[in-house]
């Protein structure tokens, strides 16, 4: 197909929101006719699963960031609204557009779309292309000896890490040509992403700085003080030892490859073994991917069908008092209490809650994976999915059904000096730290020094950790028993 320099190239911008290393772009701009930046609002599609509250907030501050960034290079960035295949189409008639260029999106849902709508536009004469931005390898690229996808981490991670060369991550285009007119778009607030009455993410603010610039500026935070004790120290909710980068990842503000990048620039500085464990946790990312592409059903289904006979319990109370970080056990508090308030968890606690949710009070894990899809700002279908699971003993390469955290000995573990959980949990911070994780031990004389009223100022324990884990052995024994 012929085409007018000044016909435009759409570049549907969709988790891939910065300008850096994005493949799709780059191929835009070397064409040389105008580049058109596009973002659709399309998560009505049945049987999608449509974004939480929390993303939706970052989705807000990103795509503001995002248009920004391109106005500075002298473009702008069209929103519009619905199918994204019938809204690609009106664009295209509408502007002439020769080409629609897209970096993959790997969820079941989009998968099956953007199939559908590269074969529909392909037949057109338009030239359609989509490139990977997301990953350091494809999801069908990496397979075991027999060919099959792995179900095993650690192998699954050597297999990449053995080949991983990321070579240079693309900068970002100093211009952009435009459209002879630009097409009208949607204003950003008209889409309502943001919360109003009540405005519940107010302190999200305070913690993340959504767009490429700040996922720039947190790696670079990260690589210069937190990495140096992270191996070690990736494990304490009381310290700034974790990079904060998953929400920026998952929407695409920063790449993989970019991370590994800045990472290795700086192996001498941080460590062998500290580099080494920060790029695992990125290879735990790919696992969770290539799980959630070969296994489709990964979000919905048990990984492990003998887990479709496990006797979950219905209990909308203790459920409840989960969701809002009232169960007695401080540990699982705090961190639901800071999921709720900053849209996040470190992940130490995520392990300790969901231990809690599924394995002390039975709830199915499929429970939590919404309660986590509503309130993360870092959810992301084949994390979550693959997490839970991995908790629930259900997953690929899971924990044992066996392995369940005792919230009150996790607790003295990992915030020994009880910083976090008094952040946190603020009615228990004048208990001594004997105390701390489990206040129901203290006498009387101790908690009314504390200002503490058991049952009133805060919850006694709604289970006795003995009690349930003894019944939760019982109901995963009875899954050997029966198969």
């Amino acid at each position: 197909m012929s085409s007018s320099p000044r016909a435009p190239v759409i570049v549907w911008f969709r988790q891939d929101l910065r300008l850096s290393d994005n493949p799709a772009l780059e191929a835009a701009r070397q064409t040389g006719q105008a580049v058109l930046p596009l973002f659709i609002l399309d998560d009505e599609t049945p049987g999608q699963w449509r974004r939480g509250g929390a993303s939706r907030w970052w989705l807000h501050h990103s795509l503001a960031a995002l248009s920004g960034a391109l106005e500075a290079i002298g473009s702008c960035l069209l929103l519009r609204r619905g199918p994204a295949g019938a809204v690609l189409k009106a664009l295209i008639e509408e502007t002439g557009a020769t080409a629609v260029f897209w970096n993959r999106c790997y969820e079941p849902f989009h998968c099956e779309r953007d199939k559908s709508i590269k074969a529909e536009l392909s037949s057109s004469g338009l030239d359609v292309q989509s490139f990977n931005a997301s990953l350091l390898a494809e999801p069908w690229t990496v397979r075991n000896k027999s060919g099959d996808p792995f179900r095993v981490f650690s192998p699954f991670w050597r297999n990449i890490r053995s080949e991983l060369d990321p070579g240079y991550p693309l900068k970002a285009p100093e211009h952009l040509p435009s459209p002879a007119e630009w097409p009208a778009g949607d204003p950003l607030k008209s889409w309502n992403l943001l919360p109003h009455n009540p405005d519940w993410a107010e302190g999200f603010n305070t913690v993340w700085t959504p767009g490429e610039a700040g996922a720039r500026k947190r790696l670079e935070d990260f690589l210069a003080s937190g990495a140096r004790q992270y191996a070690g120290g990736r494990d304490r909710p009381d310290k700034p030892y974790t990079s904060g980068l998953s929400p920026h990842l998952h929407f695409g503000e920063v790449s993989p490859r970019q991370i590994v990048s800045a990472t290795e620039s700086v192996r001498d500085d941080i460590g062998d073994r500290n580099a080494e464990k920060f790029l695992s946790e990125l290879g735990w990312r790919e696992f969770a991917y290539s799980l959630l592409f070969n296994f489709p059903d990964l979000p919905e289904a048990n990984y492990q069908a003998k887990f479709d006979r496990f006797p979950w319990r219905e209990d909308s109370a203790a459920l409840k008092a989960w969701q809002r970080g009232q169960t007695g056990y401080p540990m699982v508090d705090a961190g639901m209490r800071e999921l709720w308030a900053t849209g996040w968890m470190h992940n130490r606690v995520r392990m300790i809650t969901a231990s809690f949710l599924i394995k002390h009070l039975m709830i199915d894990w499929r429970e939590g994976e919404k309660w986590f899809w509503d309130t993360l700002v870092d959810a992301d279908l084949a994390n979550n999915s693959a997490s839970w699971q991995w908790v629930a003993g259900s997953g690929a390469d899971a924990a044992p059904y066996f392995r369940i955290f005792n919230p009150v000995t996790q607790g003295e573990k990992f915030d020994p000096d009880g910083d976090y959980i008094r952040k946190w949990v603020p009615e228990l911070a004048r208990l001594p730290g004997k105390y701390l994780n489990q206040p129901w031990n203290a006498g009387p004389l101790i908690l009314k020094e504390a200002g503490i009223e058991l049952g009133k100022t805060y919850p006694a324990p709604i289970i006795d950790h003995k009690a349930a884990r003894e019944r939760a052995l019982a109901a995963f024994q009875s899954l050997k028993e029966t198969a």
